[in-house]
């Protein structure tokens, strides 16, 4: 037997078994000359030129400053806003005043935002509330105003 191959059945019993790992080495060769070539050519594409019309003398729309609601800690609310004379007012209201006042507000700026400032101490449901009370009289935009730390 010194000239005959030894078989694999007859060391062991043991036979080869065909390798079940993906060799990933040359996906990632193609990928690092993918992105060499892509970083290479990015900076030659040149980015389309677009002519865009011009506008006339356009006044630029002025924008009401929103009317904002403090809700105290006590429970008690009030309305902060700028009349139509320009003048900054304050003034304290119930629930129904507020939504008296709401409404006839949104009658004559529909667009101005509102702004609740609410105590932290204040219950999370009162917030909600009056959120949802102003949003059934018609208001678009309303806000929370936050301190930033």
């Amino acid at each position: 037997m010194a000239g005959t191959p030894i078989r694999s059945s007859m060391r062991g019993g043991r036979s080869r078994r065909a390798m079940a790992d993906i060799n990933v080495v040359p996906y990632i060769d193609v990928m690092l000359v993918l992105l060499v070539i892509f970083m290479v050519t990015a900076p030659l594409v040149a980015p389309s030129i677009i002519n865009l019309p011009t506008v006339g003398n356009a006044a630029p729309q002025e924008q009401a400053p929103p009317v904002v609601i403090n809700i105290k800690a006590d429970g008690t609310m009030s309305v902060k806003y700028k009349s139509d004379a320009g003048a900054t007012q304050e003034d304290t209201m119930t629930k129904a005043e507020l939504d008296g006042f709401i409404a006839s507000r949104q009658a004559d700026h529909p667009d101005q935002p509102v702004v609740i400032a609410a105590d932290k101490t204040v219950q999370y449901d009162a917030v909600m509330t009056v959120m949802s009370d102003l949003k059934a009289r018609g208001v678009k935009r309303v806000g929370l105003l936050v301190k930033s730390q």
